[in-house]
């Protein structure tokens, strides 16, 4: 690596330290004690602020309340931090306050203009695809902050009202979930976040759950909730597919020589593994179980019989 991304490294190595030796860089970093010596002088001038202490033991003792210090990012950094932001901008709807595009932008200002250029140049010439925002939720920022502070929230959908912690969001497919227990029912389901007609913060007297517990109940679902064992063979274009779209239920190895599709399901989700498979076309054949290979079928001869 070279020097300035390795000044910046050492800055993330020392930031939850208080005291180091030299020895600790070069080790580290598998540089000598001599570029040691210079690097903390380097690192000095950009601003880290520590005291010597010498003897045997002795070594550098950190000031923490001036740790901050700048990051240097190279050209090539900055335009990946722009990359991962322009793949974002197709978002309508995120769990903060301001839009991709508004920090693309509030960034891009800061660069000299040469900079600016060669950013703008970089971006134009790269496209990114995915699925936008289907729909725009109205509570992803109170659903996070409840995830954070691990509170529970009320919701109503459908005019129902429900008293749940969630545990994550997760964006697939255009929309907004997330993963969250009932605290009434104790049962865990996966929400989308769009349908949410009312969702609040909760004042009653229910005790929430910690981030582990409910990673628990996520566990404990996943195990017993998907007791229907399936097993389906791919081709290689069904294996690409089944890549770019598939859920926490299903798992791919490859045994003999065929590329397999396997996990469970429950009966309430039957008709979505229908639904899923269907998209797979001639690329998937099912194994297992036979009630999901004739339901399969049927589905086919249905769309046969449209035409």
């Amino acid at each position: 690596m070279n020097k300035a991304e390795r000044l910046n490294q050492e800055l993330i190595f020392l930031s939850d330290k208080n005291f180091f030796q030299i020895n600790d860089l070069t080790t580290e970093f598998q540089i000598s004690k001599r570029t040691a010596l210079r690097d903390i002088s380097e690192l000095e001038n950009m601003g880290l602020s520590f005291y010597t202490e010498n003897g045997r033991n002795g070594g550098y003792h950190l000031i923490k309340k001036d740790l901050l210090v700048p990051i240097i990012f190279n050209l090539e950094e900055i335009s990946a931090i722009f990359f991962a932001i322009k793949a974002l901008t197709l978002l309508s709807a995120t769990p903060f306050q301001k839009s991709y595009k508004h920090i693309y932008d509030k960034l891009l200002a800061t660069l000299p203009k040469p900079q600016q250029d060669y950013v703008t140049k970089l971006q134009d010439s790269i496209n990114y695809y995915r699925v936008p925002s289907i729909t725009t939720p109205n509570f992803l920022n109170t659903i996070l902050q409840s995830i954070i502070n691990e509170k529970i929230i009320d919701i109503t959908q459908e005019s129902n009202n429900s008293k749940i912690q969630a545990f994550n969001l997760l964006y697939r497919n255009g929309i907004w979930f997330c993963d969250a227990l009932d605290v009434n029912t104790k049962r865990w389901a996966t929400y989308r976040c769009d349908r949410f007609e009312t969702c609040s913060i909760s004042n009653s007297w229910e005790k929430s759950y910690t981030h582990l517990e409910l990673k628990k109940f996520k566990q404990d679902y996943e195990n017993n909730y998907h007791n229907i064992q399936f097993q389906c063979e791919l081709t290689p274009l069904g294996r690409e597919l089944f890549q770019k779209n598939n859920y926490p239920n299903m798992h791919f190895k490859k045994e003999h020589g065929k590329l397999l599709i396997y996990g469970g399901y429950n009966q309430e989700e039957f008709n979505y593994m229908i639904e899923y498979l269907i998209t797979l076309g001639s690329n998937v054949k099912i194994n297992y179980p036979n009630e999901l290979k004739l339901a399969y079928l049927k589905e086919l001869k249905n769309i046969i019989d449209m035409y």
